[in-house]
Order: structure tokens, then sequence, then C-alpha cells
């Protein structure tokens, strides 16, 4: 896979084992700030549940939570696998990393689409704890 820098425009997105074409699309409207784009790709009461904050729910306010908090983050998925897929959903959990100016954060994205390839659900998962993030307040 492509080293990801800060400065990459377009960010590299390679999951072979994620052949899930949403999940892809996720990953590159989110690093191209496209996040209207971001939310049309959940259900219509799809929900975020961001790190810290409460579960956002519903492709508006989804919107709006992303333009808000996303902007200027870049996402790195770096590997992934299928957790379960039945004729209702399915569910993948996704490795990798989030870029901010100050420092990178190791990630998990829990993703579930419904048989309509819409995501119902993506949670994300912070592998720091709080004081190792506290470490990078500069206020």
């Amino acid at each position: 896979m492509k080293t990801i820098s800060w400065e990459d425009a377009d960010i590299f997105i390679n999951l072979e084992s994620i052949p899930e074409a949403t999940i892809i699309q996720y990953f590159r409207t989110l690093n191209n700030s496209e996040f209207m784009t971001t939310a049309q790709l959940f259900a219509e009461q799809g929900r975020l549940n961001p790190p810290f904050d409460k579960t956002v729910q519903g492709r508006n306010e989804i919107a709006q939570y992303l333009e808000k908090e996303a902007k200027g983050m870049r996402f790195c998925p770096e590997s992934g696998e299928m957790l379960s897929s039945n004729s209702i959903e399915t569910q993948d959990q996704i490795q990798g990393k989030v870029q901010i100016k100050l420092f990178t954060v190791n990630v998990t994205w829990l993703i579930q689409l419904n048989s309509a390839k819409e995501i119902t659900m993506v949670e994300v998962k912070l592998l720091a704890s709080l004081n190792d993030l506290l470490k990078f307040n500069h206020s």
C-alpha cells in the first residue's frame, strides 16, 4: 500500500479484504471533504457513533456533524475484515489511522450495511487512551 502523507489530496485506499464499494466510497468522500455525499451513503435513519460524542442519526445530521468535526482530517484505512453477513445486513471492521495536523491516532471502524448497500451504522473507536490524547492538547 502507498505511504500516506498529510499533503495527499486523494488518499489511496486499498482494502482488498473488503470488497464492498460503499465502504471504499465512504473513505474517499470523507477524505475529499464531500460530507453531504458521505452522508448520502447512509440509510435514511443511519447512525454515526463518533468517539467522545453522542450518536448522530439521519443523513442531514451526519453531514452537518462531519462538516463541523471532520474537516482537515485524513482517514487512512489499512485493513479490514467481514465480521458477519446475512440477507439483511453485513458488518465489517476496518483498522487504520486518522491523521490531524498535530498527531495520528489508530482507529477501528465498525460499519454495518443493509441489503441495499446503504450504511446503517458506523462506530468509530479510537485505539488510544484519553491520557494519550490529552498529551496533544495545546490550549
